[in-house]
């Protein structure tokens, strides 16, 4: 039962009613996740997911004769259907993933009808793998938890063969979602096992850092749009991947080379590891911290030092990481924290990812900030606030690459229309005028309109078509940030 999956029929990824499908059945399975790891099974939240978790799995069987969900490679793959990387799954793609791998699975299939304590028993044993055993050792432990729980209906697969590693064509949206998701896969592998004691190595950390490198340097757009998206409960890992992609857009805009950017992602990805050695209460408590907790808190600096150097890292240690991790909160004039024993000046890495972290920390909803600053409002703090110990050059060349306006930033038009920045503009002596997608008309009715607009475009008579004139919150307007990034 524990054999490796094969790949049968072709793969329908294009087939719109078998993605609904697969997608349905894909996030049903995440929200009843998340429900039972919250809730306990009596509560009623829980109940309502895992009865249309059971319904979805049925739809799958009813329209293609079984029910599988394989991993393969980073893909996830419902029966034959690869599942596409959209705004309403990504987040349960890179979860369900990270479960699959932490149970040393490729998959399983239902083999028979299903009861809710089915799956209530499998999602509490995903949840909580016999982890330090090797993979192989991993399933065979889950299956044997399963049928002593007298539960039948589920059959279970080893992880695909090398040889079986899917490689297809993406568009480049897509293939920015993929690198994205693989990335907080990774994130979460990584924090996870720093959080349990165990040496996760540095191998997947760097392909995962590579494809954001490679996504930079091809299509930065595409993966900068991306951390517009916010996954609330997962934040740790959702921002020390927008980190990482910030930063390295960053640098290359510095004009860092390729390797010093790969140590940069890498450096970046990493500076917050620290946090996987202070207690979750803490980092996940609502409203301000006391004295005490910030002391504790604070202290992530120094443990992600320690973090760093027990991680398995072959031939030479990542001192660059370490050195980011233990500097990204001092601020240039040294008043912040940890409070250094002797003067010293903060690595260019640690100025960098000091300017992406406040960014989009700034930018978050977090368990102790419900209104998040705008865009817009950030930059023209850390460029006029020199308290915040940001350094300037670095702050200047930043707000060069997103533009005054960046992207995710809401904006009212002259016309009155809402409007979306989706991108800065690339012509960097007309940072005022960036890229935009319309989101409202001039009498405030939402638009389905797909196209993007060159705020330097004229009309007949020489003048801007359209000028940005004042900012505003989408929550204020009830929109979705991230429908404008998927």
């Amino acid at each position: 039962m524990s054999h490796p999956l094969a790949i049968t029929g072709s793969d329908q990824s294009g087939d719109p009613q078998a993605q609904r499908t697969a997608r349905a059945f894909l996030v049903a399975l995440h929200a009843a996740i998340r429900a039972v790891r919250l809730y306990p099974i009596e509560n009623s939240a829980v109940q309502k997911a895992i009865v249309e978790l059971g319904q979805a799995a049925e739809r799958v069987e009813l329209a293609n004769g079984h029910c599988r969900l394989r991993r393969i490679g980073d893909y996830l793959f419902v029966n034959e259907t690869r599942l596409r990387l959209m705004l309403d799954n990504y987040a349960a793609v890179a979860y369900v993933l990270g479960l699959l791998r932490d149970a040393g699975l490729g998959g399983l299939a239902v083999v028979s009808p299903t009861s809710p304590r089915a799956w209530v028993v499998l999602i509490g044993f995903l949840q909580s793998p016999p982890l330090g055993f090797p993979e192989e050792e991993r399933r065979e432990q889950l299956l044997a938890r399963v049928e002593q729980a007298g539960v039948t209906c589920f059959e279970f697969y080893g992880p695909a063969d090398e040889s079986e590693q899917l490689e297809t064509e993406l568009d480049g949206k897509e293939r920015a979602r993929q690198t994205y998701v693989r990335s907080l896969d990774v994130t979460r592998e990584v924090m996870t096992s720093a959080r349990l004691g165990r040496n996760a190595g540095l191998k997947r950390v760097k392909r995962a850092v590579q494809g954001i490198v490679d996504a930079i340097l091809t299509d930065p757009a595409s993966l900068i749009g991306l951390t517009t998206l916010r996954e609330f409960d997962d934040y740790t890992f959702v921002h020390s991947v927008n980190v990482s992609i910030l930063s390295v857009a960053l640098g290359r805009r510095l004009g860092l080379t390729k390797p010093q950017l790969l140590d940069l992602g890498l450096a970046a990805l990493l500076h917050d590891i620290g946090k996987s050695r202070v207690p979750l209460e803490l980092l996940n408590k609502r409203g301000a911290l006391d004295d005490g907790e910030r002391a504790v808190l604070q202290t992530h600096t120094w443990q992600g030092v320690l973090a760093i150097f027990a991680m398995q890292t072959g031939a030479a240690r990542p001192w660059r990481a370490m050195t980011t991790a233990y500097e990204h909160h001092m601020r240039i004039d040294l008043t912040g924290y940890p409070t250094p024993y002797r003067s010293r000046r903060l690595s260019l890495y640690s100025k960098i990812i000091a300017v992406a972290d406040g960014f989009d920390a700034a930018t978050t909803i977090r368990a102790y900030q419900d209104v998040p600053w705008t865009p817009a409002d950030v930059l023209r703090g850390m460029r006029d606030n020199p308290r915040l110990g940001l350094d300037a050059v670095v702050v200047k060349a930043f707000i060069n690459l997103t533009g005054i306006y960046p992207v995710g930033t809401l904006v009212i038009l002259d016309s009155f229309a809402l409007a979306m920045v989706v991108a800065a503009n690339p012509d960097p002596t007309i940072l005022s005028r960036p890229l935009v997608r319309m989101v409202t008309d001039a009498q405030g009715n939402r638009v389905e309109d797909l196209r993007v607009y060159d705020l330097t475009s004229c009309d007949a008579s020489g003048h801007f078509e359209h000028t940005i004139i004042r900012t505003e919150d989408p929550q204020r307007y009830g929109i979705n940030i991230g429908d404008y990034f998927a």
